[in-house]
């Protein structure tokens, strides 16, 4: 009797279910083809990494004897599974979608051959940006850690590598790889942002950068950066408008600002210090912080503060014979 009423429940569940199916399509893609594979493509990315970083990031060590065969395996294979990924994607363009599978496999072939003659410039742009993390970050030991362990790093060469596609009018693919470096690093970069060399994260989490961003060489930010619109109350009404910042080159960006709006330029060499809100146009080396806000102690204990840093101490921590005055502030900056 319970297994046929489990059974009688189950299939009033499979009714209902299928009755959503056809009340929200939208968020449904049956009886449709060229469906994308997302582990297949995030494959085929780490395949581009272990081009683009060779020796790091294989399970095999690398020799000069057999690195062409190695080269030519891992490009031939990434040619083959990303030509039929892209074809698929070009399915779902808004615009300009192929007739056939034909013209499809036509055209993807085209964006992969040109994509791929792009990776010796991207290892000479991913240079500078590794270089400009050991440079930039006194706790780096070498560059082989900042190429094996650091987040920042990781999310803007799959950002490069993404880039590249979206230049090329591929759908959904970029987005993909993006998302999944967002996914395992908290940095979050639109595949449409053009960013220049020698560009570093530190620490990364939280960092947003959005698809209409423009930023130039030498630049560094920090976590928690956002680099964002002003309003998106427009929706898709603002598809294709520059509504994200410009960043010249040389600009410092610490942790927690955020710089919004299509026409915000930072000019070279500015600093934008922690947890600034900043709509407008900054001009060239420019500094810019928020007051320091006041600290409030309540309690009986009395504090004493040591220096602009916002350093502390407890007066009745002071040893009595150790000579310190507790009015005596010139002592401790």
């Amino acid at each position: 009797m319970d297994a046929v009423f489990e059974r009688q429940e189950m299939n009033n569940l499979v009714g209902e279910i299928l009755e959503s199916y056809q009340k929200y399509p939208g968020t449904c893609s049956i009886d449709k083809g060229n469906r994308l594979n997302r582990a297949e493509i995030i494959d085929i990315l780490e395949e581009i990494r272990c081009l683009l970083f060779p020796g790091f990031l294989e399970m095999k060590n690398l020799n000069r004897d057999a690195i062409s065969y190695h080269v030519g395996e891992l490009l031939e294979d990434v040619q083959y599974r990303l030509r039929k990924q892209v074809a698929r994607a070009l399915f779902h363009s808004e615009s300009a979608a192929p007739q056939d599978t034909a013209e499809a496999n036509e055209q993807a072939g085209q964006i992969v051959g040109d994509f791929l003659k792009t990776i010796p410039a991207l290892r000479a742009i991913l240079e500078t940006d590794v270089q400009a993390a050991y440079d930039g970050d006194p706790a780096a030991y070498n560059t082989d850690e900042v190429i094996l362990s650091y987040p920042g790093v990781f999310a803007i060469t799959v950002n490069r590598i993404a880039h590249e596609l979206h230049k090329r009018k591929v759908p959904l693919i970029p987005r993909m790889m993006t998302e999944y470096a967002h996914n395992l690093t908290g940095i979050d970069i639109h595949p449409g942002a053009t960013i220049g060399k020698y560009f570093f994260i530190d620490h990364g989490t939280g960092v947003v950068v959005g698809e209409t961003t423009v930023i130039g060489d030498r630049v560094k930010i920090y976590q928690g950066v956002t680099l964002g619109a002003l309003s998106t109350r427009g929706g898709q009404s603002l598809r294709n408008k520059k509504r994200h910042p410009t960043l010249g080159d040389d600009v410092t960006v610490y942790s927690g600002a955020s710089i919004l709006g299509g026409e915000t330029v930072i000019g070279t060499g500015a600093i934008i210090g922690s947890n600034a809100f900043i709509t407008s146009s900054v001009p060239p080396r420019t500094r810019v912080s928020i007051k320091n806000p006041e600290l409030q102690f309540k309690g009986r204990v009395s504090m004493t503060e040591l220096g602009q840093e916002g350093f502390w101490k407890n007066r009745a921590d002071m040893a009595p014979d150790s000579g310190e005055d507790p009015t005596d502030m010139a002592s401790y900056i």
